[in-house]
């Protein structure tokens, strides 16, 4: 699934990031996720066998999921994230060479930017939408001030400190979405706590809503 169709159903705009994820543990947690209504789901590169997990949670959600990779470096690994089914490609960082390659495979690219020069690059690169990292350290205003030289058709969504309290803000700051990951999954958790959290986006979602 796309990202603008899951939107376009009513899906909560949070992207769920698990570092740490392990293969054995990745379907029972994607599973509490998807179930709860967040139905975007990031495994960052830096976990324990990444693109095991990805592959998995593809292959068992990806026609209710938009499932990819986080903490994409390098054009290999853009490149092996697509071999396994990865449909989204997120990234801490402004690489054009990793963007390009990634919007040039379908995938779709969430980069990360701090500055507007960095948004620029990664918007020539391809880019449709951007990741603002580290979000709690600059502030839904500074996210306001930002998108005011944006196109306009260029999305942002904020990651880093983001929770279900914060959600409001950063909307209200113009942000299409947020991406959630201590305060949704650490290593160790289960799948149940992991489902709470999940439910509690939702229902925050549902209330900018009302």
């Amino acid at each position: 699934m796309t990202l603008d169709e899951l939107l376009a159903e009513g899906v909560p705009p949070v992207a769920a990031i698990l570092r740490g994820l392990r293969p054995d543990e990745a379907l029972d947690v994607a599973a509490a996720l998807i179930d709860n209504g967040v139905r975007i789901l990031e495994v960052p590169f830096n976990s324990p066998e990444p693109l095991k997990s990805i592959a998995a949670i593809t292959e068992a959600f990806g026609d209710r999921a938009l499932i990819g990779g986080g903490t994409v470096l390098t054009v290999e690994a853009v490149e092996a994230l697509a071999g396994v089914g990865g449909r989204l490609l997120v990234t801490p960082n402004t690489n054009p060479a990793v963007i390009a390659r990634g919007v040039a495979l379908g995938l779709e690219a969430l980069p990360g930017f701090m500055t507007p020069s960095e948004a620029f690059q990664a918007i020539a690169a391809g880019a449709r939408r951007l990741k603002l990292f580290p979000g709690a350290s600059l502030g839904p205003a500074y996210l306001k001030a930002v998108r005011d030289v944006l196109p306009r058709d260029v999305k942002v969504w904020a990651v880093g400190g983001t929770n279900a309290e914060t959600l409001q803000d950063w909307l209200d700051g113009g942000a299409e979405g947020i991406g959630v990951g201590g305060a949704l999954f650490k290593p160790g958790d289960s799948a149940t706590v992991v489902g709470e959290r999940a439910a509690a986006l939702t229902a925050a979602w549902q209330a900018t809503q009302a």
